[in-house]
């Protein structure tokens, strides 16, 4: 199968197939790789709600594709909220916003309710504290929940095309939810850096760009959580062994970002794919021209990943890193979402995605090659409601 990416800065049009085996991996250098910080897991432990997030066995897709185990790490029950950003997102803010009232470097060490406690006390000569971001949805419910637990006021700006039901799911979060109507995610980004200049709001971004870059690595580290969970998940159910190939969805890329330093940190022969809209394949193409590319993206099921740039110090990890990238059609997480849900999974468009790219890979790669071979699939985001294609 074939699809069409459009290269916004000379409007080139290129076709292209939906798996592309990336030439460019390599052994990462070791400041590319991600070390376990157990200060990310103890933050996260103090969170209400705190607790692991399930690991699924699908022993027949794995008979099906003539692989040796299946798994999906289900993350749509994560502190209650349907999707796994707000890993990312309390981390992040946490560091942030102990950085801007110079609580130095003994803030890794606080809990979400020390921060609250330093915020109310007035200990910092009343100074106020409000966060602005953008987001096609998971995102901005992370940022507006961490928010709302720490007492702060919080902007969340979005792109035209969310719906009213995602809006107002942010809004019961306390935040101030801002639509700008025909705006892309892309366009959506600079309105948002308009704001933390002009009144000195403290931005918390899960995407990089040159001169901001501290932010986006917190939300990196953050994600770190959930793949040493998974790593304990899958040693408990398969006497000690590590998956050999592990799948995750690409919006901006933070979240694959840590996957792929996580996992080449362990073991440079685990292969990690990525997986992408074909109406939104940024990394993709980036990774087919070799350097950066923004491209123009068009809507899709899978919102959480329509997205036309990768993150600046996302995009040597992934470059170096990625061992396949997958284009899926909406048709395709579709089909994944009804095959989980009748599992009893609970994945919506983004976190079937893996399996669709998984699907995709084995039409490409020998069966001899793919039996001996323990596949993760990430699963980021719970059921919500869309449009089914056709």
């Amino acid at each position: 199968m074939t699809y069409q990416a459009i290269h916004l800065s000379s409007s080139e049009i290129h076709s292209r197939t939906s798996v592309f085996f990336n030439n460019s991996e390599e052994k990462l250098e070791g400041s590319q790789h991600q070390h376990f910080d157990p200060a990310v897991e103890r933050f996260h432990k103090t969170f209400p709600g705190y607790g692991e997030t399930q690991l699924h066995a699908l022993p027949e897709l794995a008979h099906e594709l003539g692989l040796k185990n299946v798994f999906v790490k289900d993350e749509s029950t994560r502190f209650g909220l349907p999707a796994f950003k707000i890993l990312g997102a309390s981390w992040a803010i946490h560091r942030a916003v102990c950085q801007r009232l110079g609580l130095g470097e003994q803030s890794r060490e606080l809990s979400l309710a020390d921060l609250e406690a330093s915020l109310k006390s007035g200990r910092f000569g009343g100074e106020k504290v409000r966060l602005v971001s953008c987001t096609e949805g998971n995102w901005g419910r992370a940022t507006a929940r961490v928010a709302k637990y720490l007492g702060v006021l919080v902007t969340i700006y979005a792109p035209g095309y969310m719906s009213e039901y995602t809006q107002n799911i942010i809004r019961s979060e306390g935040a101030n939810v801002e639509v700008l109507k025909g705006a892309s995610y892309d366009e959506t980004i600079e309105v948002v850096k308009r704001d933390a200049e002009t009144t000195g709001a403290l931005l918390v971004m899960d995407v990089s760009w040159d001169g901001y870059e501290q932010i986006p690595q917190w939300v990196t580290e953050g994600y770190s959580t959930m793949l040493y969970e998974a790593d304990r998940q899958v040693a408990a159910v398969s006497g000690g062994q590590r998956p050999n190939m592990v799948i995750a969805s690409v919006g901006v890329g933070s979240w694959a970002h840590s996957v792929v330093a996580h996992y080449k940190a362990q073991d440079p022969k685990i292969k990690v794919v990525t997986v992408e809209p074909d109406t939104a394949a940024c990394l993709k193409e980036s990774l087919h021209c070799g350097k950066p590319v923004s491209i123009k993206t068009a809507d899709t099921i899978m919102a959480g990943m329509n997205c036309g740039t990768v993150s600046k110090i996302a995009w040597p990890v992934l470059r170096h890193g990625t061992y396949a990238a997958v284009a899926v059609k909406d048709i395709e997480a579709h089909e994944c979402v009804q095959y989980l849900q009748a599992q009893q999974i609970n994945a919506g468009p983004c976190g079937a995605a893996t399996m669709a790219a998984l699907k995709t890979l084995c039409g490409e790669v020998e069966a001899h090659d793919r039996k001996d071979t323990v596949v993760v699939l990430f699963s980021t985001e719970g059921m919500r409601d869309y449009k089914a294609p056709v």
